[in-house]
């Protein structure tokens, strides 16, 4: 395997010769590239880099000087965009300034070159006691604990440190995540674990001795803890399918909400009660509301572009059809025709509307939830200076259309419709994994439904509407809560 290693390198004129001089003469004899960046540093860094070149011909050595400095993540991207072009199976990261031990280098590589890991991590703190032995301040080793419990507790990961920073990495996995669009800061390091972990690649960990000089540290503690916190929110926000997903992502298809607060939930309790109805399902997806208002008593037919896994299973009957070009030709008519988190995502929801009415039988209603783009979320990434699209949610990015509950309605009506009962959802507690958890979590739900009920149009993540054909206007003048 061609194994380079990554000389990361900031005003270390004192330490960098030393610290490649501990390379063991056994590892050097894998490496196909030692790669020196000097990341615009204000000593000598560059002048030892060199001279060290001169005088060490055997070793396959190649310094590189930033025109201006990059930062501590940001050195680490060109060494790493330098290992994809050059081929590189495996990259070391290496610190100039001699906190790591390069003895250990093998021990590093081992699990990549043997195939038995992704990236392999050196911890400090795999054996009890041996970090502060080493030398690591009282506070950075509480600081660390504090840190890595909090974040395997928010990811779900087991590592016994997360502030390491000597690493090594198989190539073809970093050029699996998108690590170029990182921090430049010192949080790189934490936003590359998450990556990993949310790429489904394998982590090692391999115990390291700590060592603390008169190195000179450049990292801002306090900042560096709130990048890191605010690093791992957005990982967890991303494996529940919200933010941009740069950090974690969900790949899964819409799931259940099984919360009697969301879209489902309330779709479920304006239909409790009701004899068994003829029920269409549209933008069905994989058929869990389908499969509980089947378990309910009533009759499902569900419509969808995608026929995902298992879907007929879940409904008493599937039809495949673009929802862009209206509803597929059919004369049946039915009791309730469902509209469940599907209008906001076509070009042309008055089309879809007027299809759906067609569906309703006389007497029978459309039930349509969407999205509350006057939420106080979106407001304030606006105000923030902030909008962009996430994953899923409000801001979801496959949305075609965004409505306030006014804009809706004017839609509705539009389509010779009127609502006949409306519902509110709350934030999606479900979806984040956290609506059965802690006493915290109750407490916020709680609150945040009372916000919902005293004002919606800012504090309704969805609207939930039943809407029957307008006869006269009798129901246009019904009042409706602020």
């Amino acid at each position: 395997m061609k194994v380079g290693v990554l000389v990361v390198a900031y005003n270390a004129e004192t330490t960098l010769a030393r610290v490649l001089d501990r390379i063991p003469p056994a590892a050097k004899l894998q490496l196909a590239e030692v790669l020196v960046q000097d990341d615009h540093s204000s000593d000598a860094t560059l002048a030892v880099a060199h001279d060290y070149l001169e005088r060490n011909s055997h070793l396959h050595l190649t310094v590189v000087r930033h025109p201006k400095n990059l930062g501590y993540g940001g050195n680490q991207k060109t060494g790493y965009q330098y290992a994809v072009n050059h081929g590189w199976d495996v990259v070391v990261l290496l610190h100039g300034d001699g906190q790591y031990a390069p003895e250990i280098m093998g021990d590093i590589i081992a699990p990549l070159v043997e195939g038995d890991a992704d990236a392999v991590f050196g911890s400090r703190m795999m054996h009890r006691g041996e970090a502060l032995k080493g030398g690591m301040p009282k506070y950075k080793y509480v600081g660390n604990r504090i840190l890595t419990t909090f974040q395997n507790a928010l990811t779900g990961m087991h590592l016994s440190e997360w502030h390491s920073g000597y690493r090594a990495y198989r190539v073809s996995a970093l050029a699996d995540i998108p690590y170029v669009g990182n921090s430049d800061g010192f949080d790189f390091d934490t936003e590359i674990i998450l990556q990993l972990a949310a790429a489904g690649k394998k982590i090692v960990e391999v115990p390291i001795p700590t060592y603390y000089g008169d190195e000179i540290c450049y990292v801002d503690g306090v900042a560096y803890a709130k990048d890191v916190v605010f690093d791992t929110i957005r990982y967890r926000l991303g494996r529940s399918g919200f933010g941009s997903g740069t950090l974690g992502h969900l790949t899964a298809p819409y799931a259940f909400k099984p919360s009697p607060y969301s879209s489902h939930g309330r779709v479920l309790q304006l239909l409790q009660g009701r004899e068994p109805l003829r029920i269409l399902d549209v933008g069905c997806g994989p058929g869990w509301l389908a499969q509980a208002l089947t378990a309910a008593g009533h009759t499902v037919t569900g419509i969808d572009v995608e026929e995902a896994d298992g879907v007929r299973d879940r409904m008493h009957r599937f039809i495949r059809a673009d929802l862009t070009q209206g509803l597929p030709a059919d004369d049946e008519q039915y009791d309730v025709v469902l509209a469940a988190d599907v209008i906001e995502h076509l070009p042309d929801p008055s089309r879809l509307l007027a299809d759906l009415s067609s569906r309703v039988r006389p007497g029978g209603s459309i039930i349509a939830s969407v999205p509350n783009i006057s939420h106080w979320y979106p407001r304030t990434r606006v105000l923030a200076g902030r909008f962009d699209y996430d994953q899923r949610g409000i801001l979801d990015r496959s949305h075609l259309r965004f409505f306030t509950r006014r804009s809706f309605l004017r839609l509705v009506r539009a389509a010779g419709l009127e609502p006949h009962r409306t519902a509110h959802t709350g934030l999606p507690l479900d979806a984040l994994g956290l609506a059965r958890h802690t006493a915290v979590t109750s407490t916020v739900g709680r609150l945040d439904r009372a916000l919902v009920r005293l004002w919606p149009t800012l504090f309704a993540y969805q609207f939930v509407f039943e809407l029957t054909p307008w006869h006269g206007g009798a129901l246009r003048d019904q009042p409706h809560s602020r």
